[in-house]
């Protein structure tokens, strides 16, 4: 039997292999331990220094499921809705090997939390490219550390400095405290971030923070933090201006409408005024429906 505690829920339950199973119970994750990918392909919209300016762009692996439960997810239906095709393994490693055929700058699992124990096997064996860990933040720190040597490039996100917006809109208890933990791991084993002579990050931590709307004291303090605990030079920060209300967020009126301006321009305001040098800010357009890929299985299946 393996019960799971690779994430801070900490569900303890024994989950099947496969979600097909009858056998073994679910967790928060609600997945069997074989990945569910809903995506395999480039792709050209992360920060530029994972996707490049050459139009190769990065190997993203969109799994299905997560650890966090955002209401608001522009990824809602492969995170919640699961639509997404169950692989091997085998099949998975194979999935980089094809991407890093078609030119790819690094393989980029996003969301890959809850399928841990399948990343690590099929991780097995070095890539020639960079690996991205593309998280939540919501991580636990002992599932950090398997993955030391794994993984060169950190791509967390630093959601919420305020609980109580982490426990309503994504069911994730002591986020705060849990998510910096996680970053100072990602940065221990990484050290400062390296470019190569292209501006492709090498090695490395980027932090990202999504602007929700009505919230800028959450995204200021998450500012707060980044500075006074990096130097420059030492991790990227990447403030993203593409919240745009999906999933669940017609349930919450509050944060059922995009930022506006006027949020958007005390928050970049803020960061300008911080001491952090090192990284990316979205401009506007970047809040639209248009960059969430289709969930169409594309790359998934052998050609």
């Amino acid at each position: 039997m393996t019960y799971c505690y690779v994430c801070p829920h900490r569900c303890g339950v024994d989950r099947p292999r496969s979600i097909h199973d009858t056998d073994g119970t679910f967790g928060s994750c609600r997945c069997g331990m074989l990945p569910i990918v809903s995506r395999a392909a480039a792709h050209l919209w992360e920060e530029p220094c994972i996707s490049g300016t050459d139009g190769k762009g990065s190997g993203t692996v969109f799994f299905a499921g997560c650890n966090l439960h955002c209401v608001f997810c522009q990824n809602y239906e492969i995170s919640t809705g699961m639509k997404g095709r169950e692989i091997s393994v085998a099949r998975l490693k194979e999935i980089y090997h094809e991407l890093i055929a078609k030119g790819v700058h690094n393989i980029n699992l996003v969301t890959p939390t809850h399928f841990t124990e399948a990343i690590l096997q099929s991780l097995d064996e070095p890539l020639p490219v960079p690996v991205v860990y593309n998280t939540s933040g919501f991580e636990a720190l002992d599932t950090l550390r398997r993955l030391e040597g794994k993984v060169q490039i950190w791509l967390p996100d630093l959601k919420y400095s305020d609980d109580t917006l982490a426990i309503k809109y994504s069911n994730a208890w002591n986020y705060w405290k849990i998510a910096r933990e996680a970053i100072l791991e990602m940065y221990r084993q990484t050290g400062p971030y390296e470019l190569d002579g292209n501006g492709l990050l090498k090695k490395g931590v980027v932090i990202r923070h999504l602007i929700m709307p009505g919230f800028p004291d959450n995204s200021k303090a998450v500012i707060d933090w980044v500075a006074d605990t990096f130097k420059p030079g030492q991790v990227l920060f990447s403030l993203m201006h593409q919240y745009v209300p999906c999933g669940r967020a017609r349930d919450y009126p509050e944060i059922n409408r995009r930022v506006t301006a006027a949020e958007y321009k005390e928050v970049q305001d803020y960061l300008f005024a911080s001491s952090i040098e090192d990284g990316f800010v979205q401009e506007e357009e970047a809040a639209s429906g248009e960059f969430i890929p289709q969930w169409d299985l594309t790359g998934v299946e052998k050609a």
